[in-house]
């Protein structure tokens, strides 16, 4: 799929990248994510006037360990989607599912099916606490 869920363990929560860097850093991140998508959401591929920093993490479930691996700009929508625990509670998932089924070209069960396995492996993921690893931030500086 092009577009999928990220659910971040619980236990990650507020262990993020602009929590880890020096006032300021973290406005230098977003705005090298955002030239680097020419005002398009590098998911979807969408024109936005208005884009989002979205961290990128990879997690090794023996080390337990949260490396981040890019910062791409998306569009709200797309973010959304991706944040869908947090699009949930705000009331939005309807908006998200249609999202995520539009841009991958599925079904409403395969967006379930899909829903279904991410969180899955939040809730394992979430049994443990994360290591963070950001020693590829100066590729984003």
């Amino acid at each position: 799929m092009k577009l999928n869920f990220e659910l971040v363990p619980d236990s990650c929560w507020y262990s993020n990248l602009r929590s880890a860097l020096p006032q300021g850093a973290w406005d230098v991140v977003r705005k090298k994510a955002y030239a680097r998508a020419n005002g398009k959401c590098l998911i979807c591929g969408a024109p936005a006037a208005r884009l989002e920093a979205h961290e990128q993490w990879e997690y090794d479930d023996q080390k337990g360990v949260q490396k981040l691996v890019n910062v791409i700009a998306v569009c709200r929508a797309c973010h959304e989607v991706i944040h869908i625990g947090r699009t949930q509670l705000m009331g939005r998932e309807r908006e998200a599912s249609e999202h995520f089924m539009k841009v991958n070209g599925c079904t409403y069960a395969e967006y379930r099916k899909a829903l279904g396995e991410a969180n899955a492996v939040h809730r394992e993921r979430s049994r443990r606490e994360w290591l963070l690893d950001i020693s590829e931030l100066p590729k984003f500086l």
